[in-house]
């Protein structure tokens, strides 16, 4: 008997009303590293969950109001976890997420999902989306999946003359070959910093022009700037 293929239409429908998306899918070949199914099995294949631009904020936003501790230390860990596990229990799928054990390479996945590379500050940058998309979890099966695969495109900051988002950085911690952590973290704790990039997003992902249609809302910038501990 064939085994049961994902059904990906009514997974994309599930999602559809949480603001997240089916972000492209990874085939394991026979003997490679692949995360463990709860029956021991190696996945064939793990299809990547997240969101595009601020489609998942409104949906978000609704659910914190809900909780009582305004969805807990982790909010939108919490608020994915809690959107993907009915989804995978429906169609009998694994479950990972960026923040738990056993730690999954997402960064990994998604570069082979979508052929993404990464950007001078760290993050995958999409050929449309820029800077402004993430992942929020990944669905495992047994099964491989038979769809086509993405179109390959040109890495977007192969094609950037200006490199907007290096000379933007108002802590300089920006590089070519790395991003200076210790020194955005630095400014992020001066006055300047709390005014600039604190409060309005940083400044050097905001001056990339790749995707800036796809830009998070105001709120969802300052939120992601909450969360940093500095």
């Amino acid at each position: 008997m064939r085994a049961r293929h994902p059904d990906t239409k009514n997974i994309r429908a599930a999602l559809g009303p949480h603001g997240l998306f089916l972000r492209g899918f990874v085939n394991f070949a026979e003997g490679e590293a692949a995360p463990r199914l709860a029956d021991g099995r190696p996945a064939g294949s793990v299809l990547l969950v997240g969101n595009v631009g601020s489609c998942l904020w409104p949906a978000f936003s609704r659910w914190r109001e809900t909780q009582p501790d305004r969805g807990g230390e982790d909010p939108l860990d919490n608020w994915s976890k809690a959107v993907l596990r009915p989804v995978a229990a429906a169609v009998d799928a694994a479950v990972w997420f960026p923040s738990d054990p056993p730690w999954q390479p997402f960064q990994q996945w998604a570069m082979r999902a979508e052929g993404l590379k990464a950007s001078p500050l760290g993050i995958l940058i999409h050929p449309v989306y820029g800077l402004w998309h993430g992942y929020r979890g990944a669905l495992g099966f047994a099964e491989r999946l038979e769809e086509e695969p993405f179109e390959a495109r040109p890495h977007p900051c192969d094609r950037c003359p200006g490199k907007p988002c290096v000379t933007s950085c108002p802590a300089g911690a920006v590089h070519a070959g790395a991003f200076d952590v210790p020194a955005c973290r630095s400014h992020l704790r001066t006055a300047e910093g709390q005014s600039g990039c604190m409060l309005s997003g940083c400044l050097a992902r905001a001056a990339c022009p790749v995707g800036a249609a796809y830009r998070y809302d105001d709120a969802q910038l300052r939120f992601h700037m909450a969360a940093l501990s500095l």
